[in-house]
């Protein structure tokens, strides 16, 4: 078998419909547009709906705008790193294994919560309270990227 050999399944596809062509053509006369009026005689415009009130005009405008750059974090807080992780190093890959984040977005540590053994934690970003207390416990707070 070829290429040119393919073909369509049998019934898959069907000759468009061709109107205005006669009574025989079963869309002859006024060729299903019904009879007179803006929409037998013009292709009225996209979004017109016969003078209400277009949806594109009675949907409120939103105010404000979204910001493209934003970075979304994924956020852990301290005490979940105190209550999952017994010490040693603590990853993104890690916190992905244990369920607490997501693949796909950077790691925040933030600081709710306390830290009573030191860990060595690495994250793309920390906050300052967060970054105090991993120290604060005997622990490093390093950067990714």
């Amino acid at each position: 078998m070829k290429l040119h050999h393919l073909r369509p399944a049998e019934g898959a596809r069907k000759d468009r419909k061709r109107v205005g062509r006669g009574r025989a053509g079963a869309g002859g006369k006024t060729a299903g547009r019904g009879t007179k009026g803006y929409g037998a005689r013009h292709n009225p415009k996209l979004g017109f709906e016969g003078g209400q009130m277009p949806l594109q005009r009675r949907v409120p405008k939103l105010k404000g705008f979204t910001n493209r750059n934003r970075v979304e974090y994924a956020v852990v807080n301290v005490e979940t790193l105190a209550r999952v992780f017994e010490g040693g190093e603590v990853d993104p890959e890690a916190l992905l294994a244990h369920g607490l984040v997501r693949k796909g977005r950077p790691v925040k540590v933030l600081a709710r919560g306390e830290l009573d053994r030191p860990l060595v934690v690495r994250a793309h970003a920390f906050s300052e309270a967060a970054r105090s207390k991993i120290e604060g416990a005997g622990g490093r707070a390093e950067l990714i990227g």
